[in-house]
C-alpha cells in the first residue's frame, strides 16, 4: 500500500523529530554516526573499502606507471617514510604510549614498537587495517575521526596524524581536531599540506594544491590569504578528482587557528628543532609540520635522547645515508634566522618559484 503524500510528510517529520531527540543524548549520537560510517562505506563499496582500498593503495598497479592518479604508486615502510616519522616521534618527544591516526597498514606503529614505543593506531580504511604490516598486528584497529575513534579520553601521551586531516572536508575540520585533543594527554603532531607564511618553519605553496591555471591568482592574493581553497579550484588528478582525495588545502595561519579552538597550542620552538632532521632526510619540501601541546602541558623538553643512540636507528632505519639538498637546508636555515628576529641569504634559490618557502 503507498500512502499519500501528505501522510508520508508527516510521518517522515514525527521519525526525524524523535530521532533528533534521541539524538541529543551524547552516547547515541557517537553510536549513531558510527553506524552511518559503516553504512556509509558499505554503499559506496561493498568490500568495506571504499575510497581507500585497494587501488589507493597501489593493489594491481604497476609502481612505475602511475600516470598521474592518486594513491600510492607502491606502498611500504620505505615510500611512506614511515621510518622518518616514528624516529621524528622517538627522538624528539619523551613519550610512552602513541596513537597514529590515519595509520593505513600501520608502519609508523611498527617502526615505534621497534624502538620500544607502545604505539598504536587506526584508519577508516579496512583494506588498510585488514592487511596491517606484522609488526602492527594487534595494535591497530578500525575508526572514524567524525564518529570517534575507538579509545578513551587523554589514552595517549602522543598521537600523530600524518598527511591525514587534508582529506576532510573543511566543515568537518572542527570535530576531528576536538577528537585529537581528546584522545592525547600531551602532544599532537602532524603533517598537513599548506601555503602561505609560516611562522615556524618553511612556508608552503600553491602548486599542485590549486589548479594549474589558477595558481598565479592565488599568489596574488597575498600573504594574507589564508583559505581554505574552494573545492572547485583543487588540483585535479587524471580521472579530474581532488588530488589524492585531497578536501581541505589551507595556510598556515588557518590551520594553527583551528587547532587553537579546540585548545592545541603550536611548539614553534619544537618545530625549529625538528626542522634540520626533515631537511636532513629530504622531507622540507613534502611535510608541512606542526606539533601541538595541550592546555597545561609544557613545551616538549630539547633533549630527551642520547646521541649515540641517534646513529643507531638512523642506521637501522636507512636514514643515516640520506642528505639535505641545498634547497631545503637554505630554506630550513632561513626559517630558524628568521624566527630568531636574524637575517640570513644562503644565495640558493627559493624552490618552485614559490615565495613563502
Amino acid at each position: 500500500m503507498v500512502l499519500p503524500s501528505d501522510i508520508r510528510s508527516r510521518a517522515v517529520s514525527s521519525t526525524r523529530r524523535s530521532l533528533e531527540k534521541v539524538l541529543e543524548v551524547p552516547v547515541f549520537r557517537k553510536a549513531a554516526r558510527r553506524a552511518a560510517a559503516e553504512i556509509n562505506q558499505a554503499l559506496d563499496d561493498p568490500s568495506g573499502s571504499g575510497i581507500y582500498g585497494p587501488e589507493y593503495f597501489g593493489a594491481d598497479r604497476d609502481p612505475m606507471d602511475r600516470m598521474g592518479l592518486s594513491g600510492y604508486e607502491r606502498y611500504d615502510r620505505e615510500s611512506s617514510n614511515a621510518n622518518a616519522a616514528a624516529y621524528m616521534v622517538w627522538r624528539n618527544f619523551d613519550v610512552k604510549r602513541t596513537l597514529d591516526v590515519g595509520c593505513a597498514a600501520g608502519f609508523v606503529v611498527e617502526a615505534l614498537r621497534e624502538m620500544g614505543v607502545e604505539a598504536c593506531g587506526t584508519d577508516i580504511s579496512h583494506y588498510a587495517i585488514d592487511r596491517a604490516t606484522q609488526g602492527a598486528r594487534g595494535h591497530v584497529r578500525w575508526g572514524d575521526l567524525m564518529a570517534g575513534v575507538p579509545y578513551g579520553d587523554g589514552e595517549f601521551d602522543l598521537v600523530t596524524c600524518l598527511e591525514v586531516l587534508e582529506h576532510m572536508r573543511p566543515e568537518m575540520i572542527p570535530t576531528v581536531l576536538a577528537e585529537l585533543e581528546r584522545i592525547t594527554s600531551k602532544y599532537v603532531v602532524c603533517t598537513i599540506p599548506s601555503f602561505g607564511p609560516n611562522e615556524w618553519g618553511p612556508g608552503g605553496w600553491f602548486q599542485v594544491k590549486v589548479r594549474d591555471e589558477s595558481v598565479q591568482s592565488y599568489y596574488d592574493k597575498g600573504p594574507d590569504y589564508r583559505g581554505p581553497i574552494p573545492h572547485d579550484d583543487i588540483y585535479r588528478d587524471a580521472k579530474g578528482e581532488p588530488i589524492e582525495g585531497h578536501l581541505t588545502l589551507a595556510s598556515f595561519a588557518w590551520w594553527t587557528e583551528q587547532f587553537a579552538k579546540v585548545g592545541l597550542t603550536r611548539c614553534g620552538a619544537t618545530e625549529l628543532r625538528i626542522h634540520p632532521q626533515l631537511a636532513r632526510f629530504g622531507l622540507t619540501k613534502y611535510w608541512n609540520l606542526y606539533v601541538f601541546r595541550k592546555v597545561g602541558v609544557d613545551e616538549p623538553q630539547a633533549e630527551v635522547r642520547q646521541p649515540d643512540e641517534f646513529e643507531k636507528w638512523e642506521v637501522a632505519f636507512g636514514l643515516a645515508g640520506r642528505t639535505a639538498s641545498p634547497e631545503d637546508a637554505a630554506a630550513v636555515a632561513r626559517a630558524i634566522a628568521r624566527a630568531e628576529g636574524a637575517t640570513v641569504d644562503l644565495g640558493v634559490p627559493q624552490m618552485d618559484g614559490a615565495p613563502h618557502f
